[in-house]
């Protein structure tokens, strides 16, 4: 099967180790990888500041980078939600829209993609300690893929798993929310990390990586032993 990954811009900036557990992970499933070296910020970060005009370019420059791909995968639930957003964005524009649609056809998100199309639950995986799992907004409440994370992580050899309270709260990243509302995100971000450390995990886990730099931004600054990893480092781990 031919995947084509859509890393994002955060993988690609600030945690590439996520992209080649991606892509290893991927490729030991059978997959075989492309990489569009064309490829951009999908615009959500300006779209959902409401600039959606200035925003347009961008998208019609990822539209065209993966407009060849049988399947495009990508490690944040966020940012594939944004490729399905395209559809609406575009509505009623005769060239975008249906190119818009074709794209959200064919993009999962990592997790989402392991479970419903190449229909594993098991990766082989192992791993070694506590982990509890924080559920990102756009990934369960706008992609609405809630329940395969938590499968792949529960059939990691020598992983024992915690949910995690309060799992539907927000942890106050929501991008430039965190910018503009920085005191109001300090507080939701807080309440997440008492959340995690009630749950005595060793790690706390997410599919995406903005969730991720704010969490462990906030456990690191208040020098809480807790480590966050994104799950495509866990499903690729091998003891």
């Amino acid at each position: 099967m031919k995947v084509t990954l859509f890393a994002t811009c955060l993988v690609d900036m600030f945690q590439s180790d996520v992209g080649k557990a991606t892509v290893e992970l991927l490729e030991r499933l059978g997959c075989e990888i492309d990489f569009p070296t064309t490829q951009i910020c999908c615009g959500q970060p300006s779209y959902n500041s409401g600039y959606v005009e200035e925003t347009k370019g961008a998208m019609k420059t990822m539209i065209k980078a993966f407009e060849h791909a049988e399947y495009i995968v990508c490690p944040s639930g966020s940012c594939a939600y944004m490729f399905h957003e395209y559809q609406h964005i575009f509505k009623g524009n005769p060239i975008w829209e249906p190119k818009a649609k074709e794209l959200a056809k064919k993009t999962y998100e990592l997790t989402q993609f392991i479970v419903d199309v190449l229909k594993v639950e098991d990766v082989g995986a192992s791993f070694n300690g506590k982990v509890t799992y924080h559920t990102s907004c756009h990934m369960t409440r706008l992609l609405g893929v809630k329940e395969a994370p938590i499968k792949l992580l529960k059939n990691v050899k020598g992983l024992e798993y915690e949910d995690l309270p309060g799992k539907q709260n927000c942890c106050g990243f929501g991008g430039t929310f965190s910018v503009k509302m920085g005191q109001i995100s300090e507080q939701m971000v807080d309440e997440k990390v008492s959340c995690i450390e009630e749950t005595g995990a060793d790690y706390i886990i997410s599919a995406d990586a903005g969730c991720l730099m704010n969490i462990g931004g906030r456990l690191g600054r208040k020098g809480k032993p807790v480590k966050a990893l994104h799950i495509a480092e866990v499903l690729n781990s091998r003891l």
